[in-house]
């Protein structure tokens, strides 16, 4: 099934840079491979609103047929696409972060002549238009939190004893011969050093 070709497609990349010394962790592969088998296309279109032969993402797929099923209709039936790393990055949701892959030029004048809107969802074509990535701190969530001062914190720090320490007087700190090291009430004394 999918999981032995994706375990399949991992091993034989990894068998190429293991010939040339080269170790490579399994996950960076896995995330390409995920890619490449990312598509399927329409076996079968049920009560979907998918056409036959279209190439549709697995995600929107699935979602249709959660639809359909819910509202009692038959699902659409689908084969797995295997897609070269050339395509499958041409082939993202967003027109933006496709242009700036390969063939720049047809991909902003399909996406013009068919009225495209990017809704910049994912972090590559945000880091493009210089906007924040919606990760972290940058998600949507996160962006209408308002940090109010509280004086209480301000009052606890100054209520708050530092005890006393005492003040090293003389040393350069790096002759590693004689050091200065403080005694009882901060008088300096001398401390020989390792002789080295």
């Amino acid at each position: 099934g999918m999981n032995r070709l994706q375990e399949y497609i991992v091993n034989e990349i990894q068998e190429v840079y293991r010939l040339q010394g080269v170790n490579i962790n399994d996950k960076h592969i896995e995330v390409i491979v995920r890619q490449m088998l990312r598509w399927v296309k329409i076996r079968e279109v049920g009560d979907t609103e998918f056409l036959l032969d279209e190439q549709v993402d697995r995600f929107r797929f699935t979602d249709e047929n959660e639809r359909v099923t819910a509202d009692g209709g038959e699902p659409s039936h689908s084969d797995p696409l295997l897609l070269g790393i050339t395509k499958a990055s041409l082939s993202t949701d967003s027109f933006i972060s496709a242009a700036s892959f390969q063939e720049t030029t047809r991909v902003l004048t399909e996406a013009a002549i068919s009225g495209r809107v990017d809704h910049l969802r994912g972090l590559k074509e945000n880091v493009i238009m210089g906007r924040l990535i919606p990760a972290g701190t940058g998600m949507e969530y996160y962006r209408n939190v308002t940090v109010e001062r509280d004086d209480s914190a301000d009052q606890a720090a100054q209520e708050l004893e530092l005890p006393d320490f005492p003040e090293i007087i003389g040393g350069d700190g790096v002759t590693p011969t004689t050091r200065a090291a403080v005694v009882g009430g901060g008088e300096e004394e001398e401390v020989e050093g390792d002789e080295e």
